[in-house]
């Protein structure tokens, strides 16, 4: 049977390529970032990188987590494809965009919707389809538009990436994934549009234990496996926080 658990999250990562696109699952704050895995790609060093992710990081003030913003504050990413890669603060740009006013890092800029449905695309295997939002904007420059029915849409590409950092609850060692919270947000479409997909996980179950009706991401689409371990370092204890806080 084979077992997709990987000891280690820098020997998960060893292999990225320096110009390798790497989708990165988060939303907005710790729910659903893989931590570790982005903390051992700093480490690993790879260079020239495209992050495809719903924000290019975090400004690193106001919480004390490591997102994907320490890879630009290493000087690892060449481009970025994002729907919300600036800061929430006029005053506190993030490194990302710091570097993006700068023309140091190429931007793509688009709609939510329109990025996850082109990573969407990717996954199913379907290369490209029509959408009308961004018709008449800075998103439609340079993109063919039909009419369909009367209203203009734009085409856009399918979008697949050579990693996918993923989070997610729990795994077994088939790589099938369960999620929890605000984990299922990019991450569970991102699985299925990588040619290797990295699940950084908090915990990891025997063969046979999870119900397949739990089962967001089915283990034929995830290639490696990290369980999380407790440690003080560890940002989870803020996933704990922010739980404690709704109830």
């Amino acid at each position: 049977m084979l077992n997709k658990v990987v000891e280690t999250f820098d020997q998960a990562v060893a292999d990225v390529p320096d110009g390798a696109v790497i989708m990165i699952g988060n939303f907005a704050g710790p729910g659903g970032t893989p931590f570790y895995l982005i903390q051992a790609l700093c480490r690993q060093g790879a260079k020239d990188l495209t992050i495809v992710a719903n924000t290019a990081g975090g400004i690193g003030l106001t919480l004390d987590f490591d997102d994907h913003r320490i890879l630009f504050e290493n000087r690892q990413v060449k481009k970025v494809i994002a729907s919300f890669p600036f800061s929430t603060s006029p005053s506190r740009p993030s490194p990302a965009e710091k570097q993006l006013l700068a023309a140091e890092v190429e931007l793509e800029i688009l709609p939510q919707g329109t990025l996850a449905e082109r990573i969407r695309a990717g996954g199913a295997g379907i290369p490209a389809f029509y959408t009308p939002t961004g018709v008449g904007t800075v998103v439609g420059d340079g993109k063919e538009v039909r009419d369909f029915a009367g209203r203009p849409c734009l085409l856009e590409l399918g979008l697949k990436a050579d990693y996918a950092f993923v989070r997610a609850y729990k795994a077994d060692p088939m790589g099938n994934l369960v999620y929890r919270g605000t984990q299922r947000q990019f991450n569970p479409i991102m699985a299925t549009a990588a040619r290797v997909t990295i699940a950084e996980v908090d915990e990891i179950v025997g063969t046979g234990e999870l119900q397949p009706e739990v089962i967001v991401t089915p283990g034929i689409f995830v290639n490696r496996i990290v369980k999380v371990t407790e440690d003080p370092g560890f940002p989870r204890h803020l996933e704990r926080d922010f739980r404690a806080r709704k109830t």
